[in-house]
């Protein structure tokens, strides 16, 4: 068995390979994150999650990885507001996508709070969300449901998407989707949002 044959086979019976042990000093672990940076825009918070893995053992690591954030961000390779910015425009003008769902996104990736606030809300300021959403279905071919089950799909799709359940039930109305259809996924959507948040307050 060739080697990256067998490499294939111990990862596919939940064995990894064992981690470099190399050490870090504050150059080596610069040019690994220049690398991380260079073959992708990343955050602040997912950089340090990449760096961390490298220097846990390290007893310097945190302050190792505190030291080459601190010169990225002072040399302006490392910049999460320039990040969300990019980000919310990219997923609102390509991607059609929905506030809400940019939003989380953002917020998955590390970014705080106030920075997210802001660039979001210049990524969508004017835009007019129904007329995003009927873009989202046209990008993602989503034709007038024909029945129930249809209408379900479209609907948490768009969800999934961002999109508050005021304008996808008003776009669904347009469809002529039958109004105890839409109070069942509108409730449904609810009872989720009502879970999660107990989860989060749990």
């Amino acid at each position: 068995m060739r080697l990256h044959g067998a490499s294939r086979y111990l990862s596919s019976m939940g064995f990894r390979r064992s981690r470099s042990t190399k050490t870090y000093d504050e150059a080596s672990l610069y040019e690994y994150a220049v690398g991380a940076l260079s073959r992708k825009m990343r955050t602040v918070a997912e950089l340090k999650r990449l760096m961390r893995e490298h220097v846990r053992l390290q007893d310097n690591g945190a302050e190792l990885i505190e030291t080459v954030v601190e010169r990225l961000k002072q040399q302006r390779y490392l910049n999460d507001t320039q990040y969300a910015t990019t980000y919310s425009h990219f997923r609102q003008e390509n991607e059609k996508f929905g506030r809400i769902r940019v939003v989380q996104d953002l917020k998955t990736k590390g970014i705080h709070s106030d920075v997210i606030e802001k660039t979001v809300g210049a990524a969508y300021a004017g835009v007019n969300e129904e007329k995003l959403a009927r873009e989202f279905l046209r990008k993602k071919r989503s034709a007038k449901p024909k029945d129930q089950r249809e209408s379900a799909r479209i609907f948490r799709r768009m969800i999934r998407a961002g999109f508050s359940s005021r304008v996808i039930i008003k776009v669904l109305k347009s469809w002529d989707v039958d109004e105890e259809t839409l109070i069942a996924l509108e409730q449904e959507t609810l009872d989720a949002e009502l879970a999660a948040h107990a989860e989060s307050e749990g």
